[in-house]
């Protein structure tokens, strides 16, 4: 009896060593090396046209594989401890800081948002739920560079709305019910950065998500932009190295956990993982879950990134950010860059990755 317990426990302990996290810095693995890393790194890394801005501009790529860093390289001015703008990953990375707060207790994804930021009290059926999925129903134009006079993104960020993001946004009208219907919309996440200002008190606010989030995770390397109310500009303005991002990724990709902590509850990353029911197939260029994108196939169109498999998920920004997360392979993968013209394709990316690093 004695002899099979011990033989447990130290089969119990090899499996808590193997697993690898990282400390100050991350630990490595074997350094891929393929024609399949050949044909990533020429689809990843062309010759940079700078005159220009065509074609693809990757600003750095790093992989991590079961928790060990097995690529990367940087490009332009970008290094290791470069603090990137992220653009629309900051999104997910408020919905992430959100997580650490509905584990505290402090809301339910059923709670009016209007009850943490009145302002609102003109949209009173909208929750917080509506708002994760980008399901708010209130009337957003989320157009960019190609259609700046009717965009409700670029007024919010640059003119009448920059002061405060929040009230900008409350202040339209609704085009839909709440929770029924699916726009892609960065006022809805700010929205969610002004309603945490009331859920962790206005206090705790301003270190909050270094607190909940960035220290636990040994992220040094970060940055966050607010409005003049001091309001995090959560659509937007979230600056982080690719390495501090990556740690992002393992902790999703271990379902919230960090070493022994669970630091996210299971439910709030399943929640981020399952598919918004009111998408209609097209709508955007992934599946919407919780300010999270999937590959999951929805309302009869197939999966976006078909040679990837379909757990994978992934925080997306204007002009090539992005952080994929594939639980099944054990990856982690943060592209930052300098796109301009639309060449860039996430399906064609992962599918070179994932040649690289399998057998």
């Amino acid at each position: 009896m004695f002899k099979g317990l011990s033989l447990f426990l130290l089969l119990i302990s090899f499996t808590v060593q193997a697993e690898q996290w990282p400390g100050e810095q991350w630990p490595t693995g074997p350094k891929l090396t393929s024609p399949a890393v050949d044909a990533l790194e020429a689809y990843t890394f062309p010759t940079r046209d700078d005159s220009t801005r065509k074609g693809i501009r990757t600003d750095a790529l790093l992989v991590i594989r079961d928790g060990q860093l097995i690529y990367e390289r940087y490009a332009a001015a970008t290094a290791a401890d470069t603090p990137h703008l992220t653009w629309s990953i900051s999104k997910s990375l408020m919905a992430t800081v959100l997580g650490v707060a509905y584990g505290e207790g402090l809301f339910k994804l059923d709670d009016a948002a209007a009850t943490f930021y009145p302002a609102l009290e003109k949209h009173p059926a909208i929750t917080l739920k509506d708002l994760l999925h980008w399901a708010s129903g209130i009337d957003w134009q989320e157009d960019y560079e190609y259609a700046p006079l009717k965009s409700s993104v670029v007024a919010m960020l640059y003119t009448r709305g920059h002061r405060d993001m929040a009230a900008f946004t409350a202040d339209h009208d609704s085009y839909a019910p709440a929770g029924q219907a699916f726009r892609y919309s960065s006022g809805d996440s700010n929205l969610l950065a002004a309603a945490l200002k009331t859920i962790v008190g206005p206090q705790r606010y301003p270190d909050y998500p270094w607190t909940a989030l960035f220290d636990p995770l040994g992220i040094r390397h970060a940055a966050w932009e607010t409005d003049e109310t001091g309001t995090f500009v959560a659509s937007s303005y979230a600056y982080m190295s690719a390495r501090d991002l990556a740690r992002i990724g393992l902790l999703m990709e271990r379902d919230g956990r960090w070493n022994d902590r669970q630091l996210l509850p299971k439910d709030w990353v399943a929640f981020n993982r399952q598919p918004f029911a009111g998408y209609k197939a097209h709508q955007d260029e992934a599946v919407p879950g919780g300010q999270w994108w999937l590959n999951r196939p929805a309302d009869g169109a197939p999966s976006p990134w078909p040679d990837a498999p379909p757990d994978t998920f992934a925080a997306l920004g204007h002009w090539g950010q992005a952080l994929y997360v594939i639980p099944s392979e054990k990856l982690v993968i943060v592209r930052y860059a300098d796109d301009r013209d639309g060449s860039y394709r996430h399906n064609e990316l992962l599918k070179r990755v994932l040649g690289a690093v399998r057998p």
